[in-house]
């Protein structure tokens, strides 16, 4: 009788995990991409460099960063080029952000600023001192800035990436507010902080590319939490807060414990390959756009749940 029990209570709490699987398992959405390489019309007369950040507004028009003359590119939801600006402020860009009001941040390494600009082009704000490398809060000086990203408040989060490793924080207005992280591998140090995003909670999310992992901090700079990722170059939300990475030559979807749960791609320049994918950006729909470096374009994902 003893051994019964056992037996009975043994194949019921596996029964009881497998529900608990199997319900985690159908929280999770299940999303595919089909590749779309011609998702842009480039002009003739503009040769796309090195691209290094996109951004899409609300209205789904799109932003391209590249390292090249006439630098950002914008084109409507249909992929119909609108315009380029950016010759007179950016040298060499790096980042791409398109905020909630469709405002376009950039950050440019060579130049060490950060810049804002409206979807047209015209330069609303500048942060940082021009060719002036360095640490300061005030005026604040950057080291080769990575990223910016726009808090619900519109509080400005600034990655200081490559001469800094570290995070720096602002007011709406630009003003200085706080630093916090250095070089180093323990939690809160960054080796190469190269993507960031602001979660609807406000939680920062870092892709520490160098560290392979993204660090999870609240909005004053509290280390919460980091998963890992190898080399993890970009970092994007979709409007359901379902998070994605991108390693360069692969993306990944993560759950809510930060585990990778699906990955897509490999290294090369077809469909659903990546030549180094530098940063990614994600649409109200829920395509996915992947910067390349090492292939010069920048390949769309549209998105389809299965």
């Amino acid at each position: 009788m003893s051994l019964y029990r056992s037996t009975i209570k043994a194949v019921m709490a596996f029964a009881v995990l497998a529900c608990i699987s199997t319900l985690a398992a159908a929280d999770e959405p299940r999303i595919d991409f089909t590749a779309v390489l011609d998702a842009i019309e480039v002009p003739d007369d503009i040769e796309l460099g090195k691209c290094s950040g996109v951004g899409v507004d609300k209205q789904g028009r799109i932003f391209l960063l590249h390292r090249g003359k006439r630098p950002v590119l914008s084109f409507d939801k249909t992929g119909k080029f609108l315009r380029a600006f950016g010759d007179d402020y950016v040298a060499t860009g790096h980042g791409l952000k398109v905020d909630q009001q469709g405002h376009v941040w950039v950050t440019c390494t060579e130049q060490h600023m950060v810049y804002k600009f409206n979807g047209d082009g015209k330069l609303l704000l500048a942060l940082g001192q021009i060719d002036k490398p360095g640490t300061g809060s005030d005026p604040p000086q950057f080291d080769q800035p990575t990223d910016v990203a726009i808090g619900p408040q519109g509080e400005i989060y600034v990655a200081d990436g490559y001469g800094n490793s570290r995070m720096v924080k602002f007011s709406p207005e630009g003003k200085f507010l706080a630093t916090w992280g250095q070089a180093g591998e323990q939690p809160g140090q960054f080796h190469a902080p190269h993507q960031v995003v602001v979660d609807s909670d406000g939680q920062v999310i870092v892709a520490d590319r160098d560290n392979n992992r993204l660090q999870v901090f609240d909005g004053n700079g509290k280390f919460l939490k980091a998963y890992p990722v190898k080399t993890a170059f970009g970092v994007a939300l979709d409007r359901d807060g379902v998070l994605f990475a991108c390693s360069g030559d692969k993306i990944h979807q993560l759950n809510k414990s930060g585990s990778v749960v699906k990955s897509w791609g490999e290294e090369g320049s077809g469909p659903l390959e990546f030549g180094i994918g530098h940063q990614i950006a994600i649409d109200r729909a829920g395509n996915l756009y992947v910067a390349e470096v090492g292939s010069k374009r920048l390949q769309k994902l549209r998105r389809h749940s299965r």
